[in-house]
This record gives C-alpha cells, sequence and structure tokens, in this order.
C-alpha cells in the first residue's frame, strides 16, 4: 500500500528557492478535439505569485477517484489509447465512440485541468497572517487542477494536516469522507434510520462501514463479488448482500427490515438496482401487514443516485407503492446547502479520524508521465476493488 514511501522532500527553504527559480511546473491536460478524439498531455503552466490570502503547494499525493475519471478520459475507448509525442512531452489519444462525443460536445477545443483534491506542502506564502501560517506545512485541498506539480490556492481553502502527517495520508481528505458523512448527515436531516449503499466495497464504502460503524447507524452494504463480501465482513460490516446470489432480493429484503433502511446511495446508476432496492423496502415495510391497501405503504422510501458505474438506463417496476423517490445526489451542492459552519465542523472529523475512519488505501503511486501510458489508463480506467491509484506530480520514474 502507499503511504509510508512519502516524506517531505527536504527543507521548504530548498523547494521555496527551487519555485522561485523555475516559476512553472507541469500540468496533466485533457482536450476533447471536434474530430472526436481525446488527448492528454503535459503542458507546462506558469506557477503564480501568491497573493496576500494565497499559497502556492507544491502537490505530492492527488488520487485519481471517479469523479476525476470523468474529466480525465470521460466516455472515450480506453482500449484505443495510443502515446506519442516525446518523454518531455508526451501526448496521448484516444478514441471517443458517436454517441459519446454527444455529451461531450461542449468540452470539444477546451484544454482542462484534471484533478479535484489532493496534498502537498506550502513552498510560498502570501502576506496575511494566515497564508503565512501554512508556509512548511502539509495540508490538504479540493482545489482542482491538483494534477500539477504546483498549486496557487486560497489559504481558506486549505487544511492543514497533523504535523505526522504525509501527503499521502491528506491526499483524499476531502471527497470521500465528505461523501460518506454528508450521507450520514442527510440520512439524519431527512428522517431516515439507516443507509442502504452499493458498490460497498469500494475505499468510500469501506469508510462508509467505517463510520456507520463508530456512530451506530444501521448500513446495508451491496456488493457484486464474493471477495467483496468477504473484504467487508473482515472489516466488521454487520449487513452484507450479494447482487449475483440467487437469493439476492431476500437477503437485501431481510437485512432493510433489520435495520430499518428507507435510505440508499446508488453508486451504480444504471440498471434495475435501485428498483429492486426501492422494492424491497416496500416489502420490509410491509412485512406481516395484512392489509397494505392499494397504494402500498405510507413509509418514504428514497433512493439517490451519486454515480453512474453503469452507463445503462435505469430502470424499474414500481411495485414500491406510491411513496417513493429517486434522485440524485453529489457533494458539492450538499455542502453548499449546509453552509460553511457545518462543513467547518465536517472537516474537523476527517482530521480526528484521518488515519482510521477516513483512511484511504491506495495500490499504487504513479508519476504524471506514468499517468499518460496506455497500460496504466486501462489499470486505472477498471475503477476495480483495490486498485486505488495515487499520482505524485513530482514524482519521477
Amino acid at each position: 500500500m502507499v503511504g509510508t514511501a512519502h516524506r517531505r522532500g527536504g527543507p521548504a527553504e530548498r523547494l521555496a528557492m527551487a519555485l522561485a527559480h523555475e516559476h512553472s511546473g507541469l500540468q496533466l491536460r485533457s482536450l476533447v478535439r471536434p474530430s472526436g478524439v481525446l488527448e492528454l498531455s503535459l503542458e507546462r503552466v506558469r506557477v503564480p505569485e501568491p497573493r496576500a490570502d494565497e499559497v502556492v503547494i507544491r502537490v505530492e499525493a492527488t488520487p485519481i477517484n471517479p469523479s476525476d475519471l470523468g474529466t480525465l478520459v470521460g466516455g472515450a475507448d480506453i482500449a484505443s489509447a495510443v502515446m506519442s509525442g516525446t518523454p518531455e512531452h508526451p501526448v496521448t489519444m484516444l478514441r471517443i465512440p458517436q454517441a459519446a462525443m454527444k455529451t461531450m460536445a461542449a468540452r470539444a477545443d477546451v484544454s482542462m485541468p484534471v484533478g479535484n483534491e489532493g496534498a502537498g506542502v506550502v513552498v510560498a506564502a502570501g502576506s496575511s497572517d494566515a497564508a503565512r501560517a501554512l508556509l512548511r506545512r502539509t495540508v490538504a485541498v479540493m482545489g482542482g487542477a491538483m494534477y500539477s506539480q504546483f498549486r496557487c490556492v486560497a489559504a481558506a481553502d486549505c487544511l492543514a494536516l497533523p504535523d505526522d502527517a504525509m501527503p499521502a495520508d491528506g491526499a483524499s481528505a476531502f471527497i470521500n469522507p465528505l461523501t460518506a458523512l454528508g450521507m450520514v448527515d442527510t440520512m439524519r436531516r431527512e428522517g431516515h434510520r439507516a443507509i442502504v449503499h452499493t458498490a460497498a466495497a469500494s475505499n468510500l464504502g469501506q469508510m462508509l462501514n467505517r463510520l456507520c460503524l463508530e456512530d451506530g447507524v444501521g448500513l446495508v452494504n451491496i456488493v457484486r463479488r464474493e471477495e467483496q463480501l468477504a473484504l467487508l465482513r473482515e472489516q466488521g460490516a454487520r449487513h452484507v448482500c450479494l447482487t449475483e446470489s440467487p437469493g439476492f432480493a431476500e437477503d437485501l429484503t431481510d437485512a432493510i427490515a433489520a435495520t430499518g433502511a428507507t435510505l440508499a446511495f446508488d453508486a451504480t446508476g444504471g440498471g434495475r438496482l435501485a428498483g429492486t432496492i426501492l422494492s424491497c423496502m416496500e416489502a420490509a415495510v410491509t412485512r406481516g401487514v395484512k392489509d397494505v391497501g392499494r397504494y402500498g405503504s405510507s413509509t418514504h422510501k428514497q433512493v439517490y443516485v451519486y454515480g453512474g458505474l453503469d452507463a445503462s438506463p435505469t430502470e424499474f417496476v414500481r411495485n414500491f407503492g406510491m411513496a417513493w423517490g429517486i434522485g440524485g445526489w453529489l457533494l458539492f451542492p450538499y455542502l453548499q446547502r449546509i453552509g460553511p459552519e457545518a462543513m467547518a465542523a465536517l472537516k474537523k472529523r476527517v482530521l480526528q479520524g484521518l488515519k482510521t475512519t477516513f483512511r484511504s488505501d491506495y495500490a499504487r503511486e504513479i508519476s504524471l508521465a506514468e499517468a499518460l501510458k496506455p497500460e496504466m489508463i486501462a489499470a486505472y480506467g477498471r475503477r476495480a476493488t483495490g486498485e486505488k491509484f495515487l499520482i505524485n506530480p513530482n514524482r519521477h520514474e
């Protein structure tokens, strides 16, 4: 696992001096051509002088999340990746199927930086007290364009990590931890008692399982493979349902009845899983009830789709009464709704459990240049359980 190999790259003074001499750094870019080709490249971009309330971070750890893959490769055919250019200026081209090109047309001829979150060492700071207080500190930030060697961001957007934390410890300190906390908070705000979660063996799913065990929240985990079921069982999960099992619907209904779950977060999006969850919720609610009535139970059942692992249409059979809902849930709109004070409380909770409840595990650390190699794109593009990749933009092959 990645993490122990990360160390601060020498005195911050040397880093700041190097930065002052270079004034630029490499950044990974994704560009959609109108011809139906997606280009990945490394561009040298200028590192701006930080304003009074800004800092410059030498990025040393930034994860490849599913949300990053949407910008990085979008709907391009990963198997079509071909690398060209030079070692100093590599370019990888991927073919975009015509159907996917329709959804990516707005990106045509727009070179986009990639990477939602990451961590590193502050090597330069503006004149404000808040900015200068972060100099030489290891910080995490959800600043966008994090697949870059250096990032200039607002000091207020930085999360100062504990003194014993490495950049890899804080690389995923925002999206997955805040999503897990947001799911539990949404459950409470909307008056539910427990949660059903799909793709439950993912880094996020394991994190949510630890959080729910810690907080005493009922959680029903849905996985696709036996080894994923075993993984969650080993981590103390009480309810794990296997979609490939012949008795999946019955097992899911039993688990929902045991926890009282009437809220689900679905990472797959397409297919029949969301509808199956609603059907099992209705079956659990009405279990033992003799006269349900023509409109089903009056208990509201809600599924929020927050991912798109399955790109097929969402299908469901309406056999779960009339008290139900299917909608979308995204982290950033949720954070806007709860406001800065509540968000600060969530960040504090993340720091408290940075290496425990909210830890992330990585299968491999790669450089920016390695992220453009077709074999690497094929590997991290699978989004397989236990194969989360971490980019170190300042790593050399």
